[in-house]
């Protein structure tokens, strides 16, 4: 799997943002593509807006550690039309460009940041997690959307 804490792995992504246009259209799924790009942003979200978000508790919260986390960091693709958490749902229209620039500023963000502010980083929804986790679920989220938008 890609290293997309290295400044070369995350310029690819960077490129292949920078490939779709407003109207890019997706192959399969619901989601117009400035509304791909603020759902990506999601796990992004989670570690660098967590007041946005109310934390999970209680069974559900165990839940989604033992259940989903496994799925999520694993080094299996997602599935077309896979669920996906409310918090990173987009129901309503987004503007591209302010979409695509967040995007790209979360990815330079984490490369500034680097490997060592993610290992053992407590992750919103899955306790801690190892540097390879963040990186495998990043790299393995991105590259599900961007396969839906064909880059």
């Amino acid at each position: 799997m890609e290293n997309l804490f290295q400044a070369e792995v995350t310029q690819k992504y960077i490129d292949r943002i920078n490939q779709l246009t407003p109207e890019t259209q997706p192959k399969w799924g619901k989601m117009d593509v400035a509304q791909m790009l603020a759902h990506c942003s999601g796990p992004y979200e989670y570690v660098f807006e967590p007041e946005k978000f109310k934390p999970l508790k209680g069974p559900k919260a165990w839940l989604v550690k033992k259940l989903v986390k496994p799925i999520v960091v694993s080094s299996k693709p997602y599935k077309k039309n896979s669920a996906t958490t409310p918090d990173f749902k987009q129901k309503n229209p987004k503007d591209f460009e302010v979409e695509k620039k967040r995007l790209i500023d979360f990815l330079n963000r984490t490369v500034e940041k680097g490997e060592a502010y993610f290992d053992g980083k407590k992750s919103f929804s899955f306790g801690e997690m190892t540097k390879e986790e963040w990186n495998t679920m990043f790299v393995k989220h991105l590259d599900h959307h961007f396969e839906q938008f064909g880059i």
